[in-house]
């Protein structure tokens, strides 16, 4: 009976090493990454001894890598091609590290990512266009980086994304028209950035948004009275843009810094309050 006890459990524990084995490419993948970010200098290293899975912030389910999770963990360098073959990533969290170069647009092979967070980095180059193909992505943060170049016109494709934060860049041009069709949108952070343009009044369709803030742009127009129908905005900073016209009580009390703006030549101002439109009862009386 002890012998068969001992054979069962032996398999048992066989059956775990290899569901917990992972491909060579997906280890190569993650060894080239090590390096190329120099894993030695890194807060927390891999022993390489050791399983994949044992690996500190890699998560593995079933022999396949689905998590990267390595914030503030000191990866210094560019992020090397063959990351981006980890096709079964759902979360990768590399915010505040030193990462430089540039996003490729094989990112969009990561058909089944739903968490991207590159934020707190020296990432440059252009926001790729294949990020759109991610339609299963509910969080993008690149946030405090050197990203340049428009928001891709398809953003709108990203039909589950609940956060985009892509404040503090050198983002330009206009809020492209798809990126109002977003409405499980709850966190919106274009802030810090050289966006300009007017503001849709189809930013009604942001019904779930809770936080929104266009901060230091070079936003113009007036803006739109469809903001007062967001009834889960509590957060919202329009000022340091342009804007002009008036503006209900209710959104100048909403905004942190009180709405105020730029004039042609550069100098701050306060939006009007727009005036209250008396009911028919107090015109009676």
């Amino acid at each position: 009976m002890k012998s068969l006890a001992t054979l069962f459990l032996a398999f048992v524990f066989s059956l775990n090493i290899f569901a917990d084995t992972v491909s060579e490419k997906e280890k190569n993948a993650l060894l080239k990454l090590y390096h190329a970010t120099n894993g030695s200098q890194w807060k927390v290293k891999w022993d390489l001894s050791l399983s994949v899975s044992a690996w500190y912030g890699v998560h593995t389910e079933k022999g396949k890598v689905t998590a990267v999770y390595l914030s503030d963990n000191n990866l210094q360098g560019e992020l090397p091609a063959e990351f981006f073959d980890l096709a079964n990533l759902s979360v990768i969290d590399l915010h505040k590290n030193k990462l430089t170069g540039m996003l490729p647009q094989s990112i969009g092979n990561l058909k089944k990512l739903e968490v991207l967070n590159v934020s707190h980095n020296q990432l440059s180059g252009t926001i790729p266009e294949t990020i759109c193909d991610l339609k299963n992505l509910r969080d993008l943060e690149l946030f405090k980086n050197n990203f340049s170049g428009t928001i891709p016109s398809e953003i709108g494709k990203l039909n589950q994304l609940q956060i985009l934060c892509l404040f503090d860049n050198t983002l330009a041009g206009t809020i492209p028209d798809s990126l109002y069709k977003l409405s499980s949108l709850e966190i919106l952070l274009l802030n810090n950035n050289q966006f300009s343009g007017n503001i849709s009044p189809e930013i009604l369709n942001f019904k779930a948004l809770q936080n929104l803030s266009f901060f230091n742009n070079n936003f113009e127009g007036e803006i739109p009275k469809e903001l007062e129908e967001l009834e889960n905005l509590s957060e919202m900073n329009l000022s340091y843009n342009k804007f002009k016209g008036s503006v209900s009580k209710n959104l100048i009390v909403l905004d942190a810094m009180n709405m105020t703006m730029f004039d042609e030549n550069g100098k701050p101002y306060l939006l009007d309050a727009a005036k209250e439109k008396k009911s028919e009862n107090s015109i009676l009386n």
